[in-house]
C-alpha cells in the first residue's frame, strides 16, 4: 500500500508535464518542430510578384560556403545575418524550398528571444504569454507581407529582410513593454538591436527609437541600458575583429546612400499613406489617450518642477499616449525605405498593454471601450491581412500547375495558374521573334509593362529562360571540352553558380538594380568581371534595367570576352581564353 507522500512523488511528474504541455513554451517549441518537418521535404510555393527576390539568398549563401563575406567580398542590399541564417538552415534542410527556407531561418534568433520574453510573461499571467507569442508565430510562419502589389494571390518572395526586421522589432517590443526580469530584459534587448543591425540598418534605428523611449520612461534602467549597449558593441566588436565586416557592412550604407540620394520627407509621406488603414485609429487613440491622461501628465510636471529626479522624469515620460507616438515614430521611419515588409506588426505588445491598463485601471468604462475599439482598428490590418493573403494564396493554389523544370533543384519548386504558364511560354516566343518592339522600350527607358516585374508570367518564364540556358552551358562545355568555374548573371540575381555548383565572382553585387543598389563599379569589381569565364546577358525581353546593368560591366568585359547567342533568351560574354583553349583542342 502506498502512502501518500509516495503518491504525491510519483503523480509530481505527470503534473509537471501536463503543465508544460498546456503552457505557451510547449506551443513555441511544437510550431518550431513542425517547421522543421516542414523543411525536411521540398514544398512548392505558388509563385508571387517579385518571386525572384529571394534567390538572393542562394546567391549568398553559395558564395558564403565558396569562403566570400557579405560585404567584405560582395556588396549586399542588407546585413549579412539573413544569408549566414539561410546558409546553415539550408545545410540541416537541403530539400527545403528556398522561400519557406529564406522566412523562417530568422526563427533561429527570433525563437530563443521569445521564449524568453513569454517564459518571464507566463509566469505572471498564461493567457498574456498566449496573446504575446500567437501573433509573433503568425507573422513568422506566414511568410506574406502586409502590403498588396499584385492583384492575382501568390507567394510575397520579395522584402523578406523587411519582415525579419519587423519580427525582431515585435521582439523588442514585447521585452520592452511586458518583460520584468532585469537580466532577461537585458539579454533580449543586446541580442535583438545586434540581430537588427546584421539584417538591416533602418531596422536598429526604429530599435533605438522603440528602447529611448523605455529609457526615459524608466522601462529600463540606466545600468541595464549600459550592460545592454556593451553588450551589443562587444557583438560588433567580435564581428569586426574576426572578418572585418562591421566597417565593410558600414561602407556599403554609405554608397547605398550615395546612389539613393531622394528626400527623406516623401518616402515618409509615402509609408504614411500606405499604411493609413492602420495610423488612422493609432494616431486617434494617441490623442484619446493624451488628453484623457492630461490630470495625472499634469501632476507629474509639478513633480518634476518641485522635486527633481530620475524617477519624476520617469514619471513624466511614462505615459501611454508618448508610448505610442514613439513607436508609430519608429515604424513610420522604417516603412519609409521598405518595399514589402510586415508593417506595425511590433505595436501589437503595446496595445495589448494600453488595452489592460485601461480595462483594469479603473478607468471610465465609455474610457475602456473606446480605447479598446481604437486598439483594435489598430491591430487587426496587419493580421488580416496576412491571413487573407496566406489563405488566399494556398487554397488558390490547388488548382495551379508545376512548373516543369530540369536544373532549378528546389529553386523550381513553384507552380501557378494554367492560363499565366500557357501566358509565360507564349511571352517568351514573342521576345524572342520581336525583340526590336522590347529594344524600343528600351530605347526609350521604359519597362515593356510597369508591372513587369511583378507579373507572375514574367517569373515563370524567367525561370524557364534560366533552365534552357544552364542546358545551353552545359552543351557549350561538352561541345568545347570547356569548363565555366565563374558564371556572372547580368541581371537582378545570379542563381547560376548555385545551380550549377560553380562560384560567383568576388565583389559584384547581389540585388543588381542598377537604380537603387548597384554602386559604380570600383577596380576590384572591375578585376572579377574581367576574370568571369561567362557573363550571361537576358534578352526575353531586353529592358532598359538590364541595359543599364550591362553598361556599368560592359567595358569590364569587352577586351576580353566575346559575346555569343546562347539560347533564344540569353547572350553570353564567353572569355577569349577559354575560346581559343577550345579551338585548339
Amino acid at each position: 500500500m502506498h502512502s501518500r507522500t509516495e503518491l504525491d512523488v510519483q503523480a509530481r511528474p505527470a503534473s509537471v508535464t501536463l503543465s508544460f504541455v498546456r503552457s505557451p513554451l510547449f506551443l513555441l517549441a511544437f510550431s518550431l518542430g513542425v517547421l522543421a518537418l516542414l523543411l525536411s521535404i521540398t514544398i512548392p510555393q505558388p509563385i508571387g510578384p517579385m518571386f525572384w527576390d529571394h534567390y538572393l539568398y542562394l546567391d549568398a549563401a553559395n558564395r558564403i560556403r565558396d569562403g566570400q563575406v557579405p560585404s567584405v567580398d560582395f556588396f549586399t542590399p542588407g546585413g549579412a545575418l539573413g544569408y549566414y541564417l539561410f546558409t546553415g538552415l539550408q545545410g540541416i534542410f537541403p530539400n527545403g524550398q528556398p522561400l519557406l527556407l529564406a522566412s523562417w531561418c530568422l526563427l533561429l534568433v527570433t525563437g530563443p528571444t521569445i521564449a524568453l520574453v513569454v517564459f518571464d510573461i507566463q509566469k505572471r499571467s498564461a493567457l498574456l504569454a498566449y496573446a504575446i507569442l500567437l501573433p509573433f508565430l503568425a507573422f513568422s510562419v506566414l511568410p506574406f507581407n502586409t502590403g498588396d502589389f499584385y492583384p492575382y494571390p501568390g507567394s510575397d518572395g520579395f522584402g523578406i529582410y523587411n519582415r525579419q526586421v519587423c519580427q525582431l522589432l515585435y521582439v523588442l517590443a514585447a521585452a520592452l513593454v511586458h518583460v520584468r526580469d532585469r537580466r532577461i530584459l537585458v539579454l533580449v534587448v543586446a541580442a535583438a538591436m545586434a540581430a537588427l543591425f546584421f539584417v538591416k540598418i533602418t531596422g536598429v534605428v526604429a530599435g533605438t527609437v522603440l528602447c529611448l523611449m523605455a529609457f526615459a520612461a524608466g522601462r529600463i534602467a540606466l545600468k541595464s541600458a549600459v550592460t545592454a549597449a556593451l553588450l551589443f558593441f562587444a557583438v560588433l566588436g567580435v564581428v569586426e575583429f574576426s572578418v572585418g565586416a562591421v566597417s565593410a557592412y558600414i561602407d556599403d550604407i554609405l554608397a547605398l546612400l550615395a546612389v539613393n540620394d531622394g528626400s527623406l520627407l516623401p518616402r515618409l509621406l509615402q509609408a504614411a499613406s500606405l499604411n493609413a488603414g492602420l495610423l488612422i485609429p493609432a494616431g486617434l487613440l494617441t490623442l484619446v489617450l493624451f488628453v484623457t491622461h492630461l490630470p495625472p501628465f499634469a501632476r507629474s510636471l509639478r513633480q518634476l518642477g518641485g522635486r527633481p529626479s530620475a524617477s519624476a522624469l520617469a514619471q513624466v515620460f511614462d505615459q501611454p499616449s508618448f508610448w505610442l507616438a514613439a513607436f508609430v515614430l519608429a515604424g513610420v521611419l522604417f516603412e519609409s525605405q521598405n518595399t514589402g515588409s510586415q508593417a506595425f506588426i511590433f505595436l501589437l505588445p503595446l496595445l495589448l498593454k494600453i488595452v489592460a491598463d485601461e480595462v483594469t485601471g479603473g478607468a471610465p468604462k465609455r474610457r475602456a471601450i473606446t480605447a479598446a475599439i481604437l486598439a483594435i482598428a489598430a491591430a487587426l490590418p496587419p493580421v488580416t491581412a496576412v491571413l487573407q493573403k496566406s489563405a488566399r494564396a494556398w487554397i488558390g493554389a490547388i488548382n495551379n500547375v508545376p512548373l516543369e523544370s530540369r536544373n532549378l533543384k528546389t529553386m523550381g519548386a513553384v507552380n501557378l495558374r494554367p492560363i499565366l504558364a500557357l501566358r509565360a511560354e507564349r511571352l517568351r516566343e514573342l521576345y524572342a521573334a520581336h525583340r526590336p518592339t522590347f529594344d524600343a522600350f528600351a530605347d526609350a527607358g521604359e519597362l515593356p509593362s510597369f508591372l513587369l516585374y511583378s507579373d507572375f508570367d514574367f517569373q515563370a518564364g524567367w525561370l524557364k529562360n534560366v533552365d534552357d540556358a544552364i542546358d545551353a552551358m552545359r552543351a557549350y562545355e561538352a561541345a568545347n571540352s570547356v569548363h565555366f568555374k565563374t558564371i556572372l548573371n547580368i541581371d537582378f540575381t545570379n542563381p547560376f553558380p548555385w545551380l550549377m555548383d560553380r562560384r560567383a565572382p568576388h565583389h559584384v553585387a547581389i540585388g543588381a538594380d542598377p537604380f537603387r543598389a548597384v554602386p559604380p563599379p570600383n577596380e576590384n569589381v572591375r578585376a572579377a568581371v574581367r576574370a568571369v569565364d561567362v557573363a550571361l546577358v537576358p534578352t526575353c525581353p531586353v529592358t532598359n534595367v538590364n541595359r543599364m546593368l550591362l553598361s556599368l560591366y560592359l567595358p569590364s568585359l569587352e577586351p576580353g570576352h566575346s559575346r555569343v547567342p546562347l539560347t533564344k533568351c540569353y547572350d553570353a560574354f564567353i572569355r577569349n581564353d577559354l575560346k581559343a583553349a577550345a579551338s585548339g583542342s
